[in-house]
């Protein structure tokens, strides 16, 4: 009777067989995995967050199949480490030879938390904001690409220039990629986007913010255009950036559908 370690040893890596159809596949791997994310931010605290993750790589077509269990494994390995854009770009770039691919990529979108202060109350709460991170690997480098949605108020100049006593507001929603030929501070970016709108959100407010926010917003109304157009000219500011998407939804409240705007810049 032949031993099971030897029987093992000889199990075939289908994978690694001959494919005879030459057709590449351009990406191939795992999506939609849900694991554990520790977020090194730069006061040196760590966020404990949960990330949804997509790894693929590039197949030649002369390989049946890539190695998906690898892919898995990659994740393991990181999962106890605090996560920065840089030691993401790192991560990318070790799963080439792990798949022994070209070329390949990691995305991974999670929920970023921000403490935030009421503006008149000074009252902390919590906001959270959806973060995308992808970092593209192959023989030339890595390149990484920072994604936010950021939720803000807006308010119709229509609305407020023809009613007698106030103007209808909403929600929107905000959401910008871009990439450059360094890392931005994901506050900043935050910020810089909430800056553009109406008003920013708080997840907490006492009646004297209410009064505050309801007050600064109709002092500064815009349309759709308007709030897409401040972002892309403040996003624009950001040095070496590369390229830039910016889009702009927002929930109407008087309609049952959205208004919505997008801009896109190679700079």
């Amino acid at each position: 009777m032949s031993d099971k370690s030897d029987q093992i040893t000889v199990m075939p890596d289908v994978q690694s067989s001959y494919d005879p159809r030459h057709v590449p596949i351009q990406r191939v791997g795992i999506r939609r995995v849900k694991s554990p994310l520790l977020l090194q931010l730069s006061d040196g605290s760590v966020q404990a967050t949960v990330g949804e993750w997509t790894l693929t790589v590039f197949l030649p077509e002369t390989e049946k199949g890539t190695h998906m269990s690898r892919f898995m494994a990659l994740l393991n390995d990181y999962r106890q480490t605090p996560m920065t854009m840089e030691v993401f770009k790192k991560m990318t770039e070790e799963m080439l030879p792990l798949l022994h691919a070209q070329k390949g990529d990691i995305t991974v979108s999670f929920p970023y938390f921000i403490n935030k202060s009421a503006p008149i109350s000074g009252v902390q709460s919590l906001m959270d904001y959806q973060v995308t991170w992808q970092a593209i690997a192959d023989q030339n480098g890595v390149s990484f690409e920072l994604g936010v949605q950021v939720p803000v108020m807006s308010l119709c100049p229509c609305s407020k220039a023809i009613s007698a006593y106030g103007a209808h507001n909403q929600r929107s929603h905000i959401t910008v990629h871009m990439m450059g030929e360094q890392i931005y501070d994901m506050n900043q970016v935050i910020r810089t986007i909430e800056q553009q709108a109406s008003s920013e959100l708080w997840s907490l407010l006492k009646r004297t913010d209410e009064k505050y926010v309801t007050e600064g917003s109709y002092d500064n109304p815009k349309f759709v255009e308007d709030l897409i157009r401040d972002v892309a000219v403040a996003i624009r500011q950001f040095p070496a950036l590369i390229r830039y998407k910016i889009e702009a939804e927002n929930f109407e409240s008087i309609h049952n559908h959205s208004a919505y705007a997008v801009i896109e810049e190679q700079v």
